[in-house]
């Protein structure tokens, strides 16, 4: 069974409604985004870093994922399918898709900040101040913030170096380290590349077919391609 390694970025969950990261010219509260999502915020004014979060994993409790995240679950009927995606909502997961990496946390969960191996599911949207682990230390949201390693990339780099077909979604190609994988990928695998706003990206990446569409149009027309190929 061929594998099909898939990159997804904010673009794929915009259209179920999720704000992405850089709405609003990149602030929040009139406070710039790396400003609010960062280890110095984070010592410095962790109720503020908490409120940010609360706002996002609110909304996310009232979205539903749409057509592209569901004609991704088709691929499993005739490929191995991997997912990494550098959002931090669960939208993949609600529609079906089995293999899924996160490189940037998850949302929907909270880690201790004296054990980063204690991480706690969220059934509800307010993390609060006072709400610790079972070491008794403040739970964070799990969530790589600007100034952190990215744990998951070397899996990540692993997954990317096994495809057979490669896909990118809904992602710009500048927010490394995870616009670096496709540089990983094999010259001679096919790739596709989803996204309204891809002018100029990937004139240098061999074998790379551009699909100049949103996400919940783009994407349904290159699985039904790909189920019979």
């Amino acid at each position: 069974m061929k594998e099909i390694v898939i990159l997804t970025g904010a673009g794929i969950s915009a259209e179920s409604g999720v704000k992405t990261f850089r709405d609003s010219d990149g602030l929040w509260n009139n406070y710039r985004i790396e400003e609010v999502a960062s280890p110095i915020a984070w010592a410095s004014n962790p109720d503020m870093v908490l409120e940010f979060y609360n706002q996002r994993r609110k909304q996310l409790f009232e979205v539903e994922p749409n057509e592209a995240h569901y004609a991704l679950v088709k691929l499993e009927e005739k490929y191995d399918v991997q997912i990494i995606t550098q959002n931090v909502d669960d939208l993949h997961e609600r529609a079906g898709s089995k293999n899924i990496l996160h490189l940037h946390g998850e949302l929907k969960k909270a880690r201790s900040t004296v054990d980063e191996n204690l991480v706690y599911d969220l059934n509800h949207w307010e993390l609060k101040n006072g709400d610790k682990c079972e070491k008794g230390s403040q739970l964070r949201p799990h969530i790589v913030w600007f100034g952190e390693a990215v744990p998951n990339i070397s899996v990540a780099v692993q997954i990317a170096k096994q495809a057979d077909i490669f896909i990118v979604i809904g992602t710009s190609m500048v927010v490394y380290p995870a616009a670096s994988l496709i540089n990983y990928v094999d010259d001679e695998v096919t790739k596709y590349l989803v996204d309204p706003n891809s002018t100029g990206i990937g004139s240098n990446i061999p074998n790379l077919e551009i699909i100049n569409k949103k996400a919940c149009s783009g994407i349904p027309e290159l699985v039904d391609k790909l189920l019979n190929l």
